[in-house]
């Protein structure tokens, strides 16, 4: 399946999730270590953005992936919901390179990588925004095992432990968890109790 329907599933997945979002939730805590829920819709907020820049030829320009607050944080983030969809389906754009400088490499990505980073954030932020207000995340097992590999393919190692990690260390999965379970502990989170680092 093309990755920005894969893509366009999780982030509208995400959506749903954070319209139940109230004004007293937002100084919730969230498993993203030190970040309450407004922290966490701020950055999930600029990271659409900034991937929609991206997808337009502008992801160099540092402005674009700036955090700001927003008088509707819940509104905010679908904007930049669609706002990102709408880029990642414009015509060409996975013949294009993505300059993303959060990941430290100043080449472009290969869009279908780039996306795919963006799918595996936006499937696993769904379950912090939906562990942070305590309620259920299942996302569709197809999600969950397209994201499989590009979980695997993110290193692991004692570099996880450093200020600004994107993930926290893997943490052990049961060997008969579902999937989803899978590549949250491989991210750093568990169902039990959160852990990671924002990304």
């Amino acid at each position: 399946m093309d990755i920005r329907e894969l893509d366009r599933r999780a982030v509208q997945a995400s959506v749903e999730v954070v319209a139940e979002v109230r004004p007293g939730d937002l100084e919730r805590p969230t498993p993203c270590a030190g970040w309450t829920l407004a922290d966490l819709l701020a950055h999930m907020t600029a990271q659409h953005l900034g991937f929609a820049a991206a997808a337009e030829g502008r992801g160099a320009d540092l402005d674009v992936w700036r955090e700001r607050p927003a008088p509707d944080p819940v509104w905010a983030y679908a904007a930049a919901a669609e706002r990102v969809t709408a880029a990642f389906a414009a015509e060409g754009v996975l013949d294009r390179g993505f300059v993303l400088p959060q990941v430290g490499v100043d080449a472009p990505f290969p869009a279908v990588h780039a996306i795919g980073f963006h799918f595996i954030d936006y499937l696993v932020h769904g379950w912090d925004v939906a562990r942070a207000l305590g309620i259920a995340y299942d996302p569709d097992p197809d999600l969950a095992e397209a994201a499989w590999p590009i979980a695997l393919a993110v290193p692991d190692g004692d570099y996880r432990e450093r200020p600004g990690a994107a993930f926290a260390p893997s943490v052990p999965a049961a060997p008969e968890a579902a999937r989803f379970d899978q590549i949250l502990a491989r991210l750093g989170r568990t169902p039990a109790h959160g852990s990671s680092r924002p990304q």
